[in-house]
């Protein structure tokens, strides 16, 4: 179990990575203002299992594949970046606008929507190399289990994100509700998630491990 001054130090660094805008914020903020406040907490809940899934990879040895293997990286890049391009088309093509009775967060079921957030947050390699990067920092083998102090170090970091993003799924409702008057544009949210979803893609094909 990490002491009090360590969770203290991560706990500041974790409000200043998450109060930094990045791609999940950028998601999150889209799904919300697209799909409405309940996607918006549905997609943050995949994200944030999926940082407990990659503090356990971390703490079982298994992000040092990265590290080590150049092959595996690129394999789960070129992956994610088509899983986002195939999230941006189906967003792009559904038949339903966004703001119809009808409307696309009623046609997705909740499981889905959780299940994107969390592919999308797995699939994202330079997560794996964060995670890898910043917890062994904040845990010694003095300290106890590795993987239970991994396992905190992944809640407090959870714990800030909701905090942080569960402002930005509330302003991006609110966003929603302005919008839904907008009448000539009824798909404009549906072209802003593919939009966001393609920006993603190329993000990840361009960056590299930079």
């Amino acid at each position: 179990m990490p002491d009090f001054p360590t969770i203290i130090l991560f706990a500041s660094a974790s409000f200043v990575l998450t109060a930094t805008p990045g791609p999940d914020m950028l998601l999150i903020a889209s799904r919300s203002i697209s799909q409405g406040r309940t996607a918006g907490f549905l997609t943050y809940g995949g994200i944030a299992i999926g940082t407990y899934l990659h503090a356990l990879a971390a703490a079982l040895g298994l992000s040092q594949l990265f590290a080590t293997v150049p092959a595996a990286y690129e394999i789960v890049r070129w992956a994610g970046c088509a899983y986002l391009l195939y999230l941006a088309y189906k967003s792009a093509r559904s038949q339903d606008a966004a703001f119809s009775p009808s409307s696309t967060l009623k046609q997705l079921s909740r499981k889905r929507i959780f299940a994107e957030g969390l592919a999308t947050n797995l699939l994202n390699p330079k997560m794996v190399l964060f995670v890898l990067a910043l917890f062994p920092q904040f845990v010694s083998p003095t300290s106890g289990s590795l993987a239970i102090q991994m396992f905190v170090l992944a809640s407090i970091l959870n714990g800030i994100g909701f905090l942080v993003n569960g402002a930005v799924i509330l302003l991006g409702a609110q966003i929603r509700l302005r919008i839904e008057k907008i009448t000539h544009f009824p798909r404009l949210p549906q072209y802003l998630l593919a939009a966001v979803f393609t920006g993603l893609a190329c993000r990840l094909a361009w960056g590299g491990r930079n």
